[in-house]
């Protein structure tokens, strides 16, 4: 937190990504996209609901593919390339999750609030679009479901 100033000094704007198997955390990736010449912050955070197409969800469970963390590097430099990013930071979860659990987080900071929020829009899009994570859904009546990335 104290360190901003050493946080404007570094060059990459990629500050955080991972894909986890262990609880996310908002203030690590608030953190992580501090920077003094920031004036806006984007945060995003995707929970576990407790329903989909109209059918109670009980449990969710994600994997991914080895190349997640390289396709999620990418989906992220172009981000940065698309939009004069200041910090970014993104997080997504693997393994079984309960209802409310936190399945992503993504921070983008910017000069100003507008490039802000459609850079953090572009970087979730992009991430549920191209990055290869499935979730596996499992239904209160004992059904389930696989969800490939571009699907979620």
């Amino acid at each position: 937190m104290g360190n901003h100033g050493a946080m404007s000094e570094n060059h990459d704007p990629v500050r955080l990504l991972a894909i986890r198997d262990t609880p996310l955390s908002l203030d690590e990736v608030y953190e992580a996209v501090g920077d003094d010449a920031a004036g806006g912050t984007t945060v995003f955070v995707g929970t576990v609901r407790d329903h989909d197409g109209g059918r109670p969800v009980s449990v969710l469970e994600y994997s991914c593919h080895p190349s997640a963390e390289r396709e999620l590097r990418r989906v992220a430099e172009k981000v940065v390339a698309d939009f004069p990013v200041r910090a970014l930071a993104a997080v997504h979860r693997v393994g079984r999750l309960g209802i409310t659990d936190k399945a992503v987080i993504v921070a983008v900071s910017c000069a100003h609030r507008g490039e802000a929020f459609a850079a953090a829009r572009r970087l979730i899009d992009d991430l549920k679009h191209e990055v290869p994570i499935w979730k596996h859904q499992v239904f209160a009546d004992g059904g389930e479901e696989w969800v490939g990335a571009g699907d979620c």
